[in-house]
């Protein structure tokens, strides 16, 4: 008698692996003075082509199987959709209005450099990174947007980690805060004018594009602002009413032609903000998706990247070095003289368009989402995922570089 293992033994041992090697990856890069998230998606890696794929190919398959894999990708949309919700909840403006001048020249310049310098290098590169669905101008635009990232969450971690926590610190994630409201929205209008050509249904997927956002403000806003006040610090009937929300959003994104991740990113943006009920679901929300469901996404985007894909042809070597080479140098030109424009000295400008390359978690989303709707390929997601993992590693370690000069006497930002 053959020994065939049990399929919901077969996915949960498949969780445990990749839960167990993302956290304990983590827990090593936080040694290396590293966000412990760049751990856990090299965690993911690590289960991919790339290594294990490479290594152990029967081992990978064994360990992950195809009908195990499609079951992960489901639990990794609802980690996704929880991370998207949380991101939203925990947005802030307040200082855009304080800091109006050079939160606009900032996030003008440190998008709008990246996004034409990828849109152009995506249209040069031909049919090398794109996808079935990337036909005309719509995957030069998505790869454009992809480049004009900056992570907020990860910048979060880093800048506390840093101990900037007022001045230039409060403005990189500003600026974060509104380009990922430009991103989202830019990113939600290209997938509406992709549903209309592909489904044929003009009026109806723009009125459900538009229809959404307005219910969210005018309704749920409202709804929820007063279901806060009643709870008062009670949290037991809240908790449920949110994470209901937030699915029944990122369900009407998906229907409505855009994507489940940018409804439940528009349901958080109206929770209400400084309450200690909303704060305390949030840190329980927060600790069971960064610990168990996100790893799960990072596998899946492991699983679909392959440095082989690079290493076995020279037009690729030269294509990866190109597009990195033009984000590091795009954010770092917008973010530097944005900062410049908005009066800051030399000193935190350059600092400015080091904070602004973090892409971390935020791209391999978004790269994800454009893999997963036909737009880049398997190339172009491999990219994608290292020039996000190389530019928010080498984030803190330029911070610190910099702080170690600015200790020193120096004429600089005078």
């Amino acid at each position: 008698m053959t020994f065939a293992p049990d399929p919901i033994a077969r996915f949960l041992l498949a969780v445990a692996v990749i839960v167990l090697l993302s956290n304990l990856a983590g827990a090593l890069l936080s040694r290396l003075r590293q966000p412990p998230i760049i751990g856990e998606i090299l965690g993911g890696l690590l289960l991919g082509p790339s290594v294990l794929g490479a290594v152990w190919p029967a081992g990978q398959a064994w360990i992950l199987p195809e009908h195990v894999l499609t079951t992960l990708d489901l639990a990794a949309q609802l980690g996704l959709v929880t991370f998207m919700f949380l991101l939203g909840c925990e947005l802030r403006l307040s200082t855009v209005r304080a800091r109006q001048r050079a939160i606009a020249s900032v996030v003008t310049l440190s998008m709008g450099l990246p996004f034409a310098a990828g849109t152009g290098i995506a249209l040069l590169s031909g049919d090398m990174m794109r996808g079935p669905a990337g036909d005309g101008i719509a995957a030069p635009l998505f790869f454009g947007l992809a480049l004009s990232i900056t992570a907020l969450p990860v910048l979060a971690r880093i800048l506390l980690d840093l101990g900037l926590r007022e001045g230039v610190g409060v403005l990189a994630l500003a600026c974060a805060a509104v380009g990922d409201v430009i991103m989202w929205g830019a990113l939600t209008a290209l997938f509406a004018v992709l549903a209309v050509t592909g489904a044929g249904h003009a009026l109806l997927t723009l009125g459900l594009a538009a229809l959404l956002p307005a219910v969210a403000v005018l309704v749920v806003r409202p709804v929820l602002a007063a279901l806060v006040r009643r709870a008062g610090t009670e949290d037991r009937f809240v908790l449920p009413v949110l994470v209901t929300g937030a699915l029944v959003f990122a369900a009407a994104g998906q229907l409505a032609g855009l994507h489940p991740l940018i409804g439940a990113f528009l349901f958080g943006t109206v929770v209400p903000r400084e309450s200690a009920v909303i704060e305390r679901i949030g840190h329980q929300l927060q600790g069971f998706t960064l610990m168990v469901l996100l790893p799960l996404f990072f596998a899946g985007v492991g699983l679909r990247t392959s440095v082989g894909l690079i290493s076995g042809s020279a037009a690729h070597w030269l294509l990866f070095g190109a597009v990195l080479t033009i984000a590091v140098a795009t954010k770092l030109l917008g973010g530097y003289g944005g900062a410049r424009l908005g009066g800051l000295p030399r000193q935190d400008a350059l600092r400015m368009g080091v904070l602004m390359n973090c892409r971390g978690v935020t791209e391999l989303v978004v790269a994800a989402i454009g893999y997963q709707y036909h737009l880049i390929n398997e190339l172009g997601l491999t990219v994608l995922t290292l020039v996000a993992l190389i530019t928010t590693a080498a984030t803190a370690p330029a911070m610190r570089l910099l702080q170690a000069r600015s200790m020193t006497p120096s004429r600089a930002g005078r």
